[in-house]
């Protein structure tokens, strides 16, 4: 596959990755922190896609550490990052850390006598080129309610007001968008600068603090934001990464409109059907004519939504809107979706089936928040 130069963001390229993880220890934590890397190290080995890893103490500052991981590429990586057993894994490193900071990266270029960027020449195409990206990171969480609470949690989401923009000099807020389906929340943010910094600042402000702690009752998955690791287990859950994004290289229309579409994946299949949208939304941007104008995919397990900018009416073009145009698209999906989590049964194929799809996935919209200056 040709990379559309309009992918700012993509886990689909094929290029290696890197993980880089820093770490400041708690002063006397050094020996605990060993045994539990030893235990994680020997856990990730038997990963698939996982190739060597490093463990570094700074020469300068010995409760500094890092560690960092070389993966085929990322989808096994974010598969087992964003698994059960990652989180169990790195519970014993918990109370040895004061703080951490997670990074990855393509590997585009290499020098010296190591192995070659790709297993073949395919995948080695597709690192060549670098990235333009637009200065924005993208992310969402994704939790459940109480069924029965939907219409009261839908209240809460939408009444707050909204935190301060700017975070620092140079972090600020750019747009906060949340759905519903059914009892499932969605809420992606976008973020000039440093996410971590704007998510914790986030968290701090009062008037998101209280709407957090009115959501307590409401939720499937206990948790205490007060106690560092019930936070910690939540927020690790409840990521929904963006695996990819793609955005037209045409002016935005004044009809925009941003929908989300919830995609429940068959047992497994979650990665592969993101792919499968991605690659899509990949050509769209490509094309003058597509009604999509940008999409950001996020995928976890078996959960795939799709963020998608619009112009125009969703139903026009329910083919184009679900990323299903051109032959054979259809019935790619139906053999990834579970219809049947969705309430749509029988081929992709009929009109009928396909509106159906459309009006199941297409996600309520609760509140979506841009600052003034975006």
């Amino acid at each position: 596959m040709t990379v559309s130069a309009r992918v700012s963001q993509s886990a689909f390229d094929g290029s290696r990755l890197r993980v880089i993880l820093l770490l400041d220890l708690y002063e006397g934590a050094q020996q605990q922190f060993l045994e539990a890397y030893e235990l994680m190290r020997k856990q990730v080995a038997a990963v698939p896609g996982h190739i060597s890893d490093q463990l570094c103490q700074s020469i300068e500052n010995p409760s500094q550490w890092l560690i960092t991981s070389e993966w085929e590429s990322a989808p096994p990586f974010l598969a087992w990052v964003n698994s059960e057993e990652h989180v169990e894994v790195v519970k014993p490193m918990h109370s040895c850390v004061r703080d951490t900071r997670s990074m990855r990266y393509s590997v585009l270029r290499e020098t010296g006598g190591g192995r070659p960027l790709a297993q073949d020449t395919a995948r080695a195409d597709h690192q060549v080129a670098a990235r333009e990206g637009d200065g924005v990171a993208r992310h969402a969480l994704t939790f459940t309610v109480k069924p029965g609470s939907e219409s009261k949690v839908a209240e809460l989401l939408a009444g707050y007001d909204s935190p301060r923009a700017q975070v620092d000099e140079n972090t600020r807020l750019r747009r906060t968008s949340l759905f519903m389906h059914g009892n499932r929340v969605v809420r992606a943010v976008e973020v000039e600068g440093d996410l971590l910094a704007a998510l914790r600042h986030v968290a701090r402000q009062p008037e998101v603090r209280a709407v957090e702690e009115a959501l307590n009752p409401y939720l499937e998955q206990d948790r205490d934001l007060t106690d560092p690791e019930s936070a910690r287990v939540f927020f690790t859950r409840a990521a929904l990464p963006a695996v990819h994004h793609v955005v037209a290289d045409r002016p935005a229309p004044a009809d925009l409109r941003r929908h989300a579409l919830y995609y429940p994946a068959k047992e497994g299949r979650g990665m592969d059907l993101a792919r499968l949208l991605a690659h899509q939304d990949a050509a769209a941007a490509d094309d003058p004519d597509s009604p999509v104008h940008g999409s950001t995919v996020f995928h976890r397990d078996d959960i795939v939504v799709r963020l998608v900018d619009i112009t125009g009416d969703v139903d026009l073009d329910p083919a184009a809107c679900l990323g299903l145009k051109g032959p054979g698209k259809a019935e790619e999906l139906e053999a990834l979706l579970d219809g049947a989590a969705i309430g749509v049964e029988g081929a992709l194929t009929t009109d009928r089936n396909l509106n159906r799809l459309l009006s199941h996935a297409d996600m309520l919209p609760v509140t979506d928040r841009t600052s003034a200056d975006s």
